[in-house]
């Protein structure tokens, strides 16, 4: 494996930050299965991660809220394959890919008006729509 985790191009992990723990795993599988530690929980402790400036710790903490506990660490769990070392791989990838998600900045909306020929359009519906409900109107006479 290699020694760092590239996230995006300014951020990469090394491996020794990362703490991986094995434990047996759930579902079909047989003896093999009973007698094999293949499900791999990878933990990265976001809070104290040297490799993060503040910002990127701040922004962390911030968009993975949900999946941190109250330490700050990161648990994401893999037993999808009967390998330990694919889960492994597995797990890697998923961590990866959630970190690039969580440090992407989203564009900021600029509020557009319509343009003066749209308003005219839709105000000009609108005048036929009320003609043409006008017209079904009952006319009511007038007593003299």
């Amino acid at each position: 494996m290699d020694e760092t985790i590239v996230i995006n191009q300014h951020l990469s992990i090394p491996t020794a930050e990362l703490e991986f723990r094995f434990s047996a795993s759930s579902g079909p599988g047989g003896q093999h299965a009973n007698r094999s530690a293949t499900r791999v929980t990878l933990l990265f402790d976001v809070a104290q991660s040297p490799s993060l400036n503040e910002k990127t710790r701040q922004r962390l903490l911030k968009k993975l809220a949900t999946r941190l506990d109250k330490q700050g660490v990161l648990r994401l769990d893999a037993q999808e394959s009967r390998s330990q070392h694919r889960n492994r791989e597995t797990a890697v990838a998923r961590f990866q890919a959630l970190l690039a998600a969580a440090l992407v900045k989203r564009k900021k909306r600029k509020p557009t008006k319509p343009s003066r020929t749209a308003v005219e359009k839709r105000l000009s519906q609108k005048r036929q729509r009320k003609q043409k409900k006008q017209t079904r109107k009952k006319i009511r006479e007038l007593d003299d």
